[in-house]
């Protein structure tokens, strides 16, 4: 249910209101660019590694290393950035990660030992930084309150279209153009979307660090835990749900359609984000991260009686349509319960925990799908949709001392810096 908003921040026209303010449109695209090799790099891993080496195993565990050392050194570089700012960060770790990469591919194409390729890797994951996170957290700062929803929701659109549009490219590279085409566009995307990013001075989250003085951090806040687990929740159900795609075609024996299963579940969302982002709810955000959370533990359980590739395509859509809904819902409550000044560090312990829930639903989903079939694995969706939707319930008297006062709704400005 929407209220009666004025026209600048509601409906689908208010995108294109938020990317004709000064500066908006090249923040978004650079952001973009930035973050790209999110969905390419454990793919172009796989696809040079596996070539050079013939062994999957060894490009499995090199592009492992690369995400649990993301994963761990992400909330470090935020907290950096939130400390010093984002723009030192972002110019000295796409630096290092470009040495980390090149560092890789030398390490493949000279064929060194697996230890020298995942210490290489592990040096490109940490030198990655939360994009996704530092980028919501530059909007923040960016853009006047009454428009942020729009600019989240502006994201998690990106989002969906890298993780359709990404794998698409790496693979295109990797197996058209050399091997290692893949790893290397996502080396220039990254440096090339860091220092563009970094030198966007309008968005620059000021850094309220004064010396001496020791600022709370953000993963010591309630609200924000009640995030990280409903986010991890959020994680395990989407990776339990990917693979519940590939298993049921496999199945059926129609291995490819598995891609266009995920690539429906990506439209679904896509759609579903926009459409969200472009209505003023009355509900509060967290009712609002109450209620997607629930349609994502509903969407799957259908999963688990489809009979056909074609009623499977269509419950992917539906399985898509609570995904970037919850994400907005909970990147805007991140917003107001984080502590001053701790906002990219929040983000990226969000992200964080969020791709532990992913790596975690893709193993318990795969063994379960390898162990008996594709149904099995959809139930562990349903499972992580339920420990996120617990959370956001049982977290709604702390989300909700963050949350603003509703008020009428301003007209849509760009904070000024």
């Amino acid at each position: 249910m929407s209220e009666g908003a004025s026209p600048s921040n509601s409906g689908l026209k208010s995108y294109l209101r938020l990317l004709k303010s000064p500066g908006a449109g090249s923040l978004a695209f650079w952001g973009m660019v930035g973050r790209f090799p999110i969905a390419m790099r454990s793919i172009g891993c796989l696809m040079l590694i596996s070539a050079v080496t013939g062994s999957l195993g060894d490009a499995g565990t090199v592009a492992a290393a690369m995400l649990v050392s993301q994963g761990v050194a992400a909330p470090f570089l935020g907290r950096l950035a939130d400390r010093h700012s984002q723009r030192k960060v972002l110019l000295t770790t796409c630096l290092g990660h470009a040495v980390g990469m090149t560092l890789l591919l030398v390490a493949v194409g000279l064929r060194l030992p697996l230890w020298a390729m995942v210490a290489a890797a592990a040096v490109t994951g940490c030198t990655s930084v939360s994009f996704t996170g530092f980028m919501r957290a530059r909007w923040a700062a960016f853009v006047d309150q009454s428009v942020l929803r729009t600019a989240y929701a502006m994201e998690s659109m990106l989002d969906d279209t890298i993780f359709l549009l990404g794998p698409l490219l790496v693979t295109v590279l990797s197996s058209s153009a050399h091997p290692a085409g893949g790893l290397v566009a996502c080396a220039v995307l990254t440096v090339t979307g860091s220092i563009f990013v970094a030198l966007h001075g309008r968005s620059e989250p000021m850094s309220d660090h004064t010396p001496g003085e020791h600022p709370r951090r953000a993963i010591t806040v309630p609200g924000v835990w009640v995030l990280m687990i409903s986010y991890a929740g959020m994680g395990f159900s989407f990776g339990a749900v990917d693979v519940t795609m590939i298993a049921f075609a496999q199945e059926r024996s129609q291995s490819g359609f598995g891609g266009v299963l995920l690539a429906l579940i990506a439209v679904g969302s896509l759609v579903a984000g926009v459409t969200y982002g472009a209505v003023n709810w009355r509900v509060s955000q967290g009712g609002l991260l109450a209620a997607t959370t629930c349609v994502l533990m509903l969407s799957a359980a259908p999963l688990a009686f489809a009979d056909s590739l074609w009623v499977m395509a269509v419950l992917a859509v539906v399985a898509g349509v609570a995904i970037s809904p919850a994400l907005i819902a909970g990147s805007t409550l991140l917003q107001s319960v984080a502590p001053k000044g701790a906002l990219s560090e929040a983000f990226s312990w969000l992200n964080s925990f969020g791709a532990l829930g992913i790596a975690s639903g893709t193993a318990v989903g795969g063994q379960l799908a390898d162990l008996h079939t594709s149904a099995h694995a959809a139930w562990a969706g349903v499972v992580g949709g339920l420990v996120a939707l617990v959370a956001s319930l049982a977290g709604q008297p702390v989300l909700r001392k963050g949350e603003p006062a509703a008020r009428p709704a301003p007209e849509m400005t760009t904070a000024e810096q």
